[in-house]
């Protein structure tokens, strides 16, 4: 059963539990446990958390079977004043929506019981003070998840046997994400940006933020944040000045650079495959490079110290930074799929692209950002049947191809129309 309120918010991004994942087979990770690396914190006895995009596999629920129904919930939201008065206005009226379909199969007082965490939601105004660009909630009897994120996605309101997660599958999957690592002698922050806004990411216990979590003290010395470095007579390797104070807070430093390099890699480079660009003063872009072991780094940077920048610069400059390696990423993917065609190893053919999928053969399916095809998908065979959007059960095939796709191990790429090598909406690269 379906009931949305639906409006033009620009562009829907797209998954966080298993899409299509029956509720009855889906699984809750044990309570407050981080998943990955999202800080995961405590609202009303439930799990909350920034969506960070650390790769579809990694947001799997785990251990603990529950039942349907299950409830989904998506909303653009408002980041400044006096716009932010109306996120919770919107929320009351989708979750009216959902007591509406509820109401058609369950009993009041179990329709009552599922919706309370989401009345005890909207009336906390302190935490609809602080939103992003879109907010995603998915609850049964036994879970209460909340999703703030970076894209705006359009109204949803979904009752079903299985958890709606297509609105945000186009925000993992989207090929414009990238992480930025702000970094000094004694400290650092990541951030998680895109071609339209950048967040700092709420780092977990895991990784260290400063360098007195890897050296033990607490309180940094001026020579734990500034070391005097001059270029060498040729140009070449840099000259430390200073005696044993320096020499010491030259090696802690570069113990703290290590450190974070293995942190991010484990927890953030590696789950999500995202470029890393490193914003430091042009000393440390030196030491970190040296001692990086970190594939996704690349080799543009920003050379300036991270804290004097806003968040908008910041933005700017990483964009700067990325985008040439975002295009040179797309225009591979695109003759690799015009390469593809001639020989059978690429098709943009919706139906021969599901058939294909079915088979597993799909390795790499990119997908225009914007489009929806309407319909169904047979999950036996491929055929595809068009349909209108409004019927119940109807979803887009373009979203359950992607589903497909990553559940056999492929990878999915969601790029701008103009960036598609065809016109269809879709377009696949075959493993075979």
């Amino acid at each position: 059963m379906r009931a949305g309120l639906h409006e033009d918010v620009g562009r829907a991004w797209g998954t966080i539990i298993r899409a299509g994942t029956s509720c009855a087979n889906a699984t809750v990770r044990p309570a407050f446990e981080p998943i990955a690396t999202v800080r995961v914190e405590r609202y009303a006895g439930h799990i909350m958390t920034n969506l960070q995009a650390l790769g579809y596999s990694n947001l799997l629920p785990e251990a603990g079977a529950v039942e349907p129904p299950c409830l989904s919930l998506y909303q653009p939201t408002h980041r400044h004043y006096p716009h932010t008065q109306q996120n919770v206005i919107r929320f009351r009226n989708l979750v009216r929506a959902l007591e509406t379909s509820l109401r058609e199969k369950y009993a009041t007082k179990d329709v009552r019981a599922l919706l309370e965490p989401f009345h005890r939601l909207a009336d906390d105004s302190a935490f609809w003070i602080h939103q992003r660009d879109g907010l995603a909630v998915l609850a049964t009897s036994a879970i209460f998840r909340l999703y703030r994120l970076q894209r705006p996605v359009p109204e949803l309101a979904i009752v079903a046997d299985t958890f709606h997660t297509k609105p945000l599958l186009r925000i993992l999957q989207s090929a414009d994400l990238f992480h930025v690592l702000a970094l000094s002698g004694a400290q650092m922050r990541l951030f998680e940006g895109n071609r339209d806004s950048v967040d700092e990411v709420e780092i977990g216990d895991a990784v260290p933020t400063t360098i007195g979590d890897v050296t033990g003290d607490r309180e940094p010395k001026p020579s734990d944040v500034a070391v005097t470095v001059s270029a060498g007579a040729s140009g070449g390797a840099a000259i430390y000045q200073g005696g044993g104070e320096q020499d010491k807070a030259r090696a802690d430093t570069e113990r703290f650079f290590r450190a974070v390099d293995d942190a991010v890699l484990r927890h953030y480079s590696r789950p999500s495959g995202l470029p890393l660009i490193l914003a430091a003063l042009p000393q440390h872009h030196a030491t970190f490079r040296r001692i990086s072991r970190n594939p996704g780094l690349i080799d543009e940077g920003i050379s300036i110290n991270p804290d004097v920048l806003t968040l908008e610069t910041l933005r700017e400059r990483a964009w700067q930074a990325v985008e040439p390696n975002y295009l040179g990423r797309l225009a591979a993917l695109r003759e690799e799929f015009r390469a593809g065609q001639p020989k059978d190893l690429a098709s943009d053919d919706l139906e021969r692209v599901a058939e294909a999928a079915v088979m597993g053969r799909v390795g790499t399916l990119i997908i225009e950002s914007e489009r929806e095809v309407p319909g169904r998908i047979d999950a036996a065979t491929g055929r595809v049947a068009l349909a209108e959007l409004a019927q119940p059960d109807v979803d887009d095939t373009l979203d359950d191809l992607a589903e497909m796709v990553l559940n056999a191990g492929g990878r999915v790429v969601v790029v701008p129309a103009a960036r598609m090598p065809s016109t269809t909406g879709v377009a696949a690269i075959y493993r075979f």
